[in-house]
């Protein structure tokens, strides 16, 4: 049962910030990831996004889906540009120009944040820049063709990384995006899935109201790269919770939280049997795959528990 906390269905605003018309592809996660994260912002924001899929399908000239002031940047620089607008809007407050206060927040893909922007995030997040980083996690670089990234989960089938007679797909572990960014000792760390939507909405707004970097990591299940029914997106998402693969917990100032924790996880296999990209693996792949979650999970609870 998810904690609705802040929220409650009928204090939603139904202003919109990222409308409707966008060209997302059917049942896109990360569509609906935006939506949520924006419904959390409200208006007051400036928007700094990366190149990818969701800076693709929303602002093909002359159209587009921004309702709020919105930058595109390359892929390596969003937290570039967020640090700049944060700095120089200090700089006009300190010269006697006042600006209404707007939080700045930096979008980027999993392509964007764990490889190519990674350096630049770290920069930010050192310097101490007052922004919220948010990472949208669909696990390939799907705009250009469902290219492996360090997001890449152990085993999945990608066109740069394919299974067959001599790959058994993504040979690597998934980076572990959010813990790099705890260890920047940041204020504020977060994971979340639309598919827990007031879960989502919670850690946004929180990490909007806090003085300094905080980072929100989102997974969004991809129907176009994951091989799965376009139906599928919501449940995914659950899945990926309720067998651990993608816990959904907390780190303020250093102290852990996990937000959904069930009685008994529910076997991997659950979540890799309807994927596509997951129809090759073999039942040892499997129990290794089982072996990883459980062990880490366990050790997430362990931090949970300790405080």
């Amino acid at each position: 049962m998810e904690t609705l906390g802040i929220y409650v269905p009928r204090l939603v605003t139904k202003r919109q910030g990222f409308t409707p018309g966008h060209r997302a592809c059917s049942g896109c996660g990360e569509a609906l990831a935006v939506k949520l994260v924006m419904k959390a912002l409200g208006r007051n924001v400036i928007v700094v996004m990366s190149t990818g899929c969701m800076e693709v399908i929303s602002t093909q000239l002359p159209y587009t889906a921004w309702e709020v002031p919105w930058i595109h940047t390359l892929f390596e620089n969003s937290a570039i540009v967020a640090s700049g607008i944060e700095a120089g809007m200090k700089a006009l407050n300190r010269k006697g120009t006042p600006l209404p206060k707007a939080k700045v927040v930096a979008i980027g893909g999993d392509g964007a944040t764990f490889d190519i922007g990674l350096g630049a995030i770290s920069g930010a997040f050192e310097r101490g820049h007052d922004f919220l980083y948010v990472c949208l996690d669909n696990e390939a670089y799907m705009n250009t063709g469902i290219q492996r990234s360090s997001a890449t989960p152990f085993g999945a089938s990608t066109t740069t990384q394919p299974a067959g007679k001599v790959s058994m797909g993504q040979s690597t572990w998934k980076k572990n995006m959010p813990a790099i960014a705890i260890a920047h000792d940041i204020p504020y760390v977060a994971t979340a899935c639309p598919s827990y939507p007031f879960d989502l909405m919670n850690k946004v707004k929180k990490a909007a109201e806090i003085e300094g970097p905080t980072y929100v990591h989102i997974l969004s299940v991809c129907p176009t790269g994951w091989r799965i029914p376009t139906d599928m997106t919501i449940r995914l998402g659950r899945l990926a919770v309720e067998t651990g693969v993608f816990p959904l917990y907390e780190v303020e100032n250093g102290k852990y939280t996990l937000n959904y924790d069930p009685p008994r996880l529910r076997p991997v296999e659950d979540y890799l049997k309807p994927q596509g990209r997951f129809r090759h693996l073999t039942p040892k792949m499997v129990k290794k795959i089982q072996q990883r979650v459980s062990v880490e999970y366990a050790s997430l609870k362990e931090k949970a528990a300790s405080g």
